[in-house]
């Protein structure tokens, strides 16, 4: 099993990205997906998350500005992210709890992707 995240770049303060997840390997089931994020000397914080039931929660500095949602037909989890502020530049890490075909259920965690905001 691994993820795979893309979706990163430069952007302007005030613009959007999209951020994705793709999710392969021998996966029976996942249950909770979501996004942390690493600023530089800062530890890395919980973005957003999404179960099963698709219930979502989100960090206060994010709340209103991102949405997470997930594709689950394709295994994939997205992170759309509007109005960015340069205090969002970070590397961006996605994660899923995913139970495998063997049963056995184990956290996994993209390779993070950088996203930076120019003020």
């Amino acid at each position: 099993v691994q993820l795979q995240a893309c979706g990163g770049g430069l952007v302007q303060a005030g613009e959007s990205l999209r951020l994705s997840c793709a999710a392969s390997g021998s996966i029976f089931s996942i249950n909770t997906m979501g996004w942390y994020r690493q600023a530089p000397g800062k530890q890395r914080e919980l973005v957003a998350h999404i179960i099963h039931d698709d219930s979502t929660a989100y960090a206060d500095s994010v709340k209103g500005r991102f949405a997470i949602f997930r594709d689950n037909s394709k295994n994939v989890l997205y992170l759309q992210m509007n109005n960015l502020k340069p205090e969002d530049t970070a590397v961006y890490y996605c994660y899923a709890v995913i139970r495998s075909r063997d049963y056995k259920s184990a956290n996994y965690w993209g390779q993070g992707t950088q996203v930076t905001v120019s003020s």
